[in-house]
């Protein structure tokens, strides 16, 4: 059978592997492109969010290239997210195409529903326990993309040579596509690593600091958001980004109890569940002030209500921790020319207070000296 699934960044190589070693024959969904998301506005409903329209185009793009079923998951709680496969599903049928979704909940809660998935994705005659090995492979390489990933974060705004970090991690991520052991995937992950660690940088510099929250498939997908996380990199910020695919997966499908460090520090201003990633954008936004971050920028799908929630709630977060914070909502209109315009702007306006808070403290500094004189 043809199974493809949600492109999300370089995770593709990690369910690529799994699928094949399931024996499956993949199709790679490409990147999302301007025909994906013209597609994905074509045929959805006029309501919904930029990543119900994407998975829409490229379910689309991937039966043209012979898909027979789509693997996604699901979410919990009160957000539409919950119900993309089910609309998924009537759409392709109403299409016409013969495209089965499998939506994978979260195991600790549905956890009958979830080996019934997972009976339909595991070949005939491969054991329980060989699948499982197969998952802790696959798992292995998905986690070593998130750490070399967030070490070219670390790295990108002290290179020297702008494009160098983007350059190098393009090979690292090759190194892993190529690894299909978990010694082997170890060991490109280390290559990577230090492939990165290798880029020529000036580390006297003393970059802004701003970290990077939102709903998880904005986030996650560099198509989507105008490859965020690289183009602040190239202004010379550290950006953080507060999802990855492994922690996300450890905290909600594997632990329903999990995120509990965003949740208590959201607490103050919001202690209700709100669906998606509301709550965890209140909360890392404290933490992100408690660890000294000068900002926060917030990615949204335009209409995404627990970020709407989120968003209200950001302003006072903002004032009684002392940290800006910078919302984006994006749609099919969001174009990248204004998503920089709205970066830089922002950018200025970091730098500003910064340089102002140094000026003061430095003020203070003397006061107290003369005090003391």
């Amino acid at each position: 059978m043809k199974v493809t699934f949600p492109h999300m960044g370089y995770s593709t190589i990690a369910f690529d592997m799994l699928l094949k070693d399931l024996g499956h024959e993949t199709v790679i969904p490409p990147r999302p492109s301007k025909r994906t998301l013209d597609l994905g506005v074509q045929y959805s409903p006029e309501f919904a969010c930029i990543p119900f329209k994407i998975l829409t185009g490229t379910y689309l793009e991937t039966v043209e290239m012979g898909a027979e079923m789509a693997i996604t998951s699901g979410g919990v709680g009160p957000c539409r997210a919950g119900y993309y496969g089910v609309l998924h599903q009537r759409l392709m049928d109403d299409l016409g195409h013969n495209l089965k979704i499998v939506v994978l909940e979260p195991p600790l809660i549905y956890k009958l529903d979830f080996l019934k998935k997972m009976n339909m994705i595991k070949p005939r005659g491969m054991s329980w326990r060989t699948m499982w090995q197969v998952v802790k492979k696959s798992w292995a390489k998905l986690g070593a993309i998130d750490v070399v990933e967030k070490r070219s974060f670390e790295v990108r705004p002290f290179e020297i040579a702008k494009g160098d970090t983007t350059m190098v991690i393009e090979k690292a991520i090759r190194l892993l596509d190529a690894a299909q052991t978990v010694p082997d995937i170890e060991e490109a992950k280390e290559e990577g690593l230090k492939l990165i660690n290798a880029v020529p940088r000036d580390d006297k510099r003393n970059p802004l600091k701003i970290g990077v929250i939102g709903e998880i498939y904005v986030v996650l997908e560099p198509a989507v958001n105008f490859e965020l996380m690289v183009t602040l990199g190239e202004m010379g910020v550290l950006a953080d980004r507060s999802i990855y695919l492994t922690q996300w997966t450890k905290d909600n499908a594997l632990n329903e109890d999990g995120e509990e460090n965003a949740k208590q520090a959201a607490q103050p201003y919001l202690s209700e569940l709100i669906g998606g990633h509301g709550i965890n954008s209140v909360g890392e936004t404290v933490l992100y002030a408690r660890h000294g971050f000068d900002g926060v920028i917030q990615l949204a799908p335009f209409s995404c209500i627990p970020e709407i929630v989120a968003k209200g709630i950001l302003p006072r977060v903002s004032q009684d921790c002392g940290i800006s914070v910078l919302t984006i909502f994006i749609d099919e209109q969001t174009g990248k020319a204004g998503v920089q315009t709205r970066l830089e702007a922002f950018i200025d306006l970091l730098v500003q207070r910064r340089d102002r808070r140094a000026r003061e403290s430095g003020t203070l500094i003397q006061q107290k000296v003369v005090a003391a004189s």
